[in-house]
């Protein structure tokens, strides 16, 4: 199911206080970039994640986020991605959402 507009107007809206930030669509979601680097994705109804890997997906998942997985409907075969959810208090709070984005940016490639 691809991203609707409505779920992207609300992903910027929360983003909003990291300024600029731009889509590509991409495999029925959407990738987000600051300043030219991807630092997240949107995909359809799991919602808005980011990038985290290693000590960085750690630290997420000791407040509560959880990693991005999808089975493909070709295989059936599950895979897991390098994106975790945002924690649930960042949900709705502008600058917490942006303070994980910014710590996902911060973290590089």
């Amino acid at each position: 199911m691809a991203v609707s507009r409505a779920e992207l107007g609300a992903a910027r809206d929360l983003l909003a206080p990291l300024g600029a930030v731009i889509h590509r669509h991409m495999m029925g979601g959407a990738i987000l970039y600051s300043d030219g680097r991807i630092f997240g994705a949107i995909m359809g109804p799991q919602g808005l994640h980011v990038r985290a890997r290693g000590s960085l997906a750690e630290r997420f998942a000791a407040d509560g986020s959880m990693q991005v997985a999808w089975t493909s409907p070709k295989t059936g075969q599950t895979q897991v991605t390098g994106c975790r959810s945002l924690p649930d208090a960042a949900l709705d709070d502008p600058e917490a959402a942006c303070e994980w984005a910014r710590t996902a940016l911060d973290a590089g490639d």
